[in-house]
């Protein structure tokens, strides 16, 4: 199935490239989430009407992540949770609980699909780095500082 993509899509291409996607990906994750839209004539012309807004808003959302990116370099999170003697935790900290720290000390709005943890959960007490991904093109890595508590 050919699409026309509305914005930038990771591994697929930029704003206004028509691409050959199977028609479940473009039907179920493309097309409802607003990524693109169906190749056909008429959208092709009306997107071409629109390419001007479509460019500015991705720009500004290029900015708007650029300007958070700056404002977490190099920052530090400390989560406290129950651990055992030997720095083992009772459970984990999840992208949940760490886009909610985030969010609570920085100010900056994080949500737990943008936290990316390549090992998994973090399982023990200790300083880890973990890349946010915030746009397509604007990765921004933190530092998550896990205490245990009493």
């Amino acid at each position: 199935m050919q699409v026309i993509l509305l914005n930038k899509v990771e591994n697929l291409g930029t704003l206004g490239d028509v691409v050959n996607v199977r028609a479940g990906y473009a039907r179920n994750f493309l097309i409802p989430y607003g990524k693109a839209t169906a190749a056909t004539k008429a959208n092709l012309a009306e997107f071409e009407a629109r390419r001007a807004e479509l460019e500015r808003q991705a720009n500004e959302n290029m900015a708007a992540a650029v300007a958070q990116a700056t404002q977490l370099a190099q920052a530090a999170v400390t989560i406290a949770v129950k651990a055992g003697a030997e720095g083992k935790l009772f459970g984990s900290v999840g992208t949940a609980e760490i886009a909610e720290a985030v969010t609570r000390v920085h100010g900056v709005a994080i949500e737990k699909r943008q936290v990316r943890l390549p090992a998994g959960a973090l399982r023990a007490i200790g300083e880890f780095d973990v890349t946010l991904h915030l746009h397509t093109d604007v990765d921004a890595v933190i530092k998550v500082i896990v205490i245990g508590e009493e």
